[in-house]
This record gives C-alpha cells, sequence and structure tokens, in this order.
C-alpha cells in the first residue's frame, strides 16, 4: 500500500515541485504517473521509493512511514521496492549479468539461485546471450532493459519506473509493458511515469497527473 497525505516537496527555497499531494495505492495495482517535464514525476517516484524525504506531509511505503524513517532504515525499505530511474546507474566495471546480481548479492542469496533469476531476468527483457557484456558495450535502449532486469530480478512487492520505455522502440516498449503487467498480474504493485500517450490509453486504468501545480486521480469506467 502506498499513501500520500498533504506531501510537499521543494529544494531549497525554491517553489514546491509537489505541493498537497493527496492519494492512495492499494496492494496489486498498476497506476500511471503522466505530465509535462518539471511536473513533479520523478520526484513523486523518488519519495515512494525512499530515495527523498517528503518536505511536508506523510508517505506511507509498504507498512513504513517514509516521512519518519531514519536514513540508515531506508536501504532496507528498498528492497521491497524496485526503482528503475531515467538515469540507469549501471555499473561499468563489470558485466551485464553482475549488474542484476548485485540485489540478489545484497540480500545474501545464494550464488547458484542468484545466477539463475539473474539469467531468467535478462531472458524475460529480451537480453539473452549479454550477459558477458560490459554496459558500455550495449545501446542505450539495452541499458535501459538491463536497469529493469535489475529491478525485477529481486521480485520486489513494489514496482516504480521513470520513463522506462523512452529510449526503446515500439515493440521494444510493449515487450517491457508486458513485463510490467506480467509482475502486476502475481500482486506486485505498479507505478509507472510516462509521457507515452499510445502507451497510456492501451494500458492504463488508473493515472495520476500532476500538472502546474494540479494533481488528479481519473481511473478508467470498467466495461
Amino acid at each position: 500500500m502506498i499513501e500520500f497525505q498533504h506531501v510537499f516537496k521543494s529544494y531549497g527555497r525554491g517553489r514546491n515541485i509537489l505541493a498537497d499531494i493527496n492519494f492512495r495505492v492499494e496492494p496489486g495495482e498498476f497506476v500511471f504517473v503522466s505530465g509535462p517535464s518539471g511536473a513533479g514525476k520523478s520526484t513523486l517516484l523518488k519519495l515512494i521509493g525512499g530515495l527523498e524525504p517528503p518536505s511536508r506531509g506523510s508517505v506511507q511505503v509498504h507498512g513504513h512511514r517514509i516521512d519518519k524513517m531514519p536514513p540508515r532504515a531506508r536501504p532496507y525499505l528498498r528492497r521491497a521496492v524496485g526503482v528503475i530511474l531515467q538515469d540507469t546507474h549501471l555499473l561499468y566495471d563489470r558485466s551485464a549479468i553482475a549488474n542484476v546480481l548485485l540485489p540478489l548479492s545484497v540480500a545474501g542469496l545464494d550464488t547458484r539461485q542468484a545466477t539463475t533469476r539473474a539469467r531468467a531476468a535478462m531472458e524475460k527483457v529480451g537480453l539473452s546471450g549479454k550477459e558477458d557484456l560490459n554496459p558500455v558495450e550495449m545501446s542505450g535502449g539495452e541499458q535501459q532493459r538491463l536497469a529493469i532486469a535489475r529491478a525485477i530480478v529481486n521480485r520486489p512487492a513494489i514496482l516504480i519506473a521513470d520513463e522506462p520505455t523512452a529510449n526503446l522502440d515500439k515493440d521494444s516498449a510493449h515487450r517491457i509493458m508486458e513485463v510490467f503487467r506480467d509482475f502486476n498480474r502475481v500482486g506486485v504493485t505498479t507505478l509507472i511515469a510516462s509521457h507515452d500517450l499510445p502507451l497510456m490509453a492501451a494500458y492504463a486504468n488508473r493515472t495520476l497527473r500532476i500538472d502546474a501545480g494540479k494533481f488528479t486521480d481519473s481511473q478508467k469506467a470498467a466495461l
């Protein structure tokens, strides 16, 4: 469960990027976050992922109050939240599969089981056969898919993604959306920030929109 109550976010003495945001996402929902560049979509996802605290208000994620959580405790929350940012933050001193293995190594998973899961995650995003490549040898789209494999390999309860299809062609974008849908079908709460209107039209049931300080929450009517 994710719940924002009267959430504000600003940086220094600048304007509020987010102002009085209120919403609740139930476990297992599939939600898009939309709005123009600079509206605050990325900031909202970072608050959910525990990457940043709110300036004011209450943020509750997976049973934890982010605004009350000490910084040293946030890494433990992130084990339950898979995060895919626009900047992939891949490590270029190791292979592609070693990047995917990292969350499992941190969690202390057995090496053989971890390797099996990492290979399966790479296959799921279309990177089978590229395990030994260094990320620098991969295209921008492949790097994005590698970051997605790293985010899903730990089987998180919540998956958040910031423009995950921005560097992908149409077919790859739909393949990745189906990956997200597959995880959502087994109960993973999924939030995706996107500018892609056709993609949202095809996949969105619920959309949170941030635009010029206004916040709207819309849900597609059931057929």
